[in-house]
């Protein structure tokens, strides 16, 4: 299994493959091809309609933590502490995140800050909680940037540089940077020692993440310019419900192949609706 040691040595080799996933189907897909499987807050956004990641609770990550958690053998499992879990203060960033740890099985947990949340990540690191960073655009912060604009532009350059030099100086083993421009990006990934992990970033990051619903995608209605769609899953989900639909409603389904005779045959393995 992959380890935070091997991710933190991966520093300007082979760039780590990592995508975000939520539930145990699609953990067995990704393991045999993700160095890290994230399972991040956005999980609100995408699996439960909410309209930012700021209602996302403990609980929920622990769900789906562990969901993810049981499709996965090889890769790293990272699970993102949710808003209000460890701004507090060190002692209860320790508390959450001992609880995500041992609840879920998860390897590590992600938390979002730079400068201000260097203390709390020494605090983690010394006890044994390793730590993945996310500087940049950090949507738990969206009502304080005023939206999901790109972070980093011009002057504000040198605070998204500090913020990353403080996260790594303080023991985090990888840092996430977020909608940075590209030369901003290039520029943090060659002065800090651990790690860049790119999303809305730059091809000389040490790794790149996106979440799979959007590489898949599963969704019509977002399409962020760094996100490449690898499938059009919601287009051939949409056909496949239409198709389903009209047979329904046209007495072709279920045919002689789908329901069961009054003589007793195999015992059929399966699931109700």
């Amino acid at each position: 299994m992959i380890t935070t040691s091997y991710v933190a040595q991966a520093k300007g080799r082979t760039p780590l493959v990592c995508l975000t996933a939520y539930t145990t189907p699609m953990a067995k897909l990704l393991d045999a091809h993700c160095d890290v499987v994230l399972v991040g807050d956005s999980v609100g956004m995408v699996l439960h309609g909410l309209p930012s990641t700021l209602g996302v609770t403990l609980d929920m990550m622990i769900l789906h933590g562990r969901a993810v958690r049981r499709g996965v053998e090889r890769a790293l499992v990272v699970v993102d502490m949710p808003f209000g879990s460890y701004e507090e203060s060190p002692e209860q960033a320790f508390r959450n995140a001992a609880r995500l740890m041992a609840e879920t099985g998860c390897a590590a947990v992600k938390l979002e800050g730079g400068e201000p949340m260097a203390g709390t990540i020494r605090f983690l690191a010394a006890r044994g909680v390793p730590v993945m960073a996310h500087v940049g655009l950090t949507p738990q912060s969206v009502n304080t940037f005023g939206g999901y604009a790109v972070q980093g532009r011009g002057e504000d350059g040198e605070r998204v540089a500090r913020d990353a030099a403080a996260v790594a100086e303080a023991g985090a083993f990888a840092v996430v940077l977020e909608k940075v421009p590209e030369s901003l990006a290039r520029r943090v990934t060659s002065e800090i020692a651990v790690p860049t992990i790119g999303i809305g970033a730059s091809q000389a990051c040490d790794g790149q993440i996106l979440v799979v619903d959007d590489m898949l995608g599963a969704f019509t209605d977002f399409r962020p310019k760094f996100v490449h769609r690898y499938a059009e899953l919601s287009a051939e989900a949409e056909k496949a419900v239409a198709a389903y639909a009209a047979d329904v409603r046209a007495r072709r389904f279920p045919t002689a192949d789908h329901v069961f005779g009054d003589t007793p045959g195999a015992v059929a393995r399966g699931r109700g609706a």
